[in-house]
């Protein structure tokens, strides 16, 4: 995480939190010539419009009054969605035993997209169907819902 997502997530977690939601990730980065600020929420009802409606409301205020993002951004409030990113070791404890995608920056066994039952992970090594891939060579994992 870079230095202002650790800041935003701490600053706004609580007030998440109060809300009722659990706040899952905080994602700040640049497309094309714009900044996006990304803020993930989540809870058992799964999220709707209202609820994300709800929460940009709650935080645009502190946001502005804290002003950690120098550049100008558009804020995005969403659900993380049923194919969501594990970027976290919680995350990726959460999910043991589904079905996960992940993203490979050099090919393994020639191929750069493994697909398989998340069985563990340690501070260097996520295992996938008892295939232990490096975390460093990991650009991505996801969870794979079966349309």
């Amino acid at each position: 995480m870079s230095k202002v997502e650790t800041k935003v997530e701490e600053l706004i977690e609580p007030i998440v939190k109060s809300l009722g939601y659990k706040l899952y990730d905080v994602i700040y980065e640049k497309e094309a010539k714009d900044y996006y600020l990304r803020i993930f929420i989540d809870n058992e009802k799964g999220i709707s419009l209202e609820d994300c409606e709800k929460v940009n409301n709650a935080i645009t205020e502190l946001l502005d009054e804290k002003d950690y993002i120098k550049d100008q951004y558009f804020l995005e409030v969403s659900s993380p969605g049923i194919e969501r990113v594990l970027r976290k070791d919680w995350q990726i404890q959460e999910n043991i035993g589904k079905e996960v995608e992940v993203k490979l920056f050099k090919p393994f066994n020639g191929q750069k997209t493994v697909t398989g039952l998340l069985k563990g992970f340690n501070e260097e090594n996520i295992n996938i169907d008892d295939v232990e891939l490096p975390r460093k060579d990991i650009s991505l994992i996801k969870i794979k819902y079966n349309w």
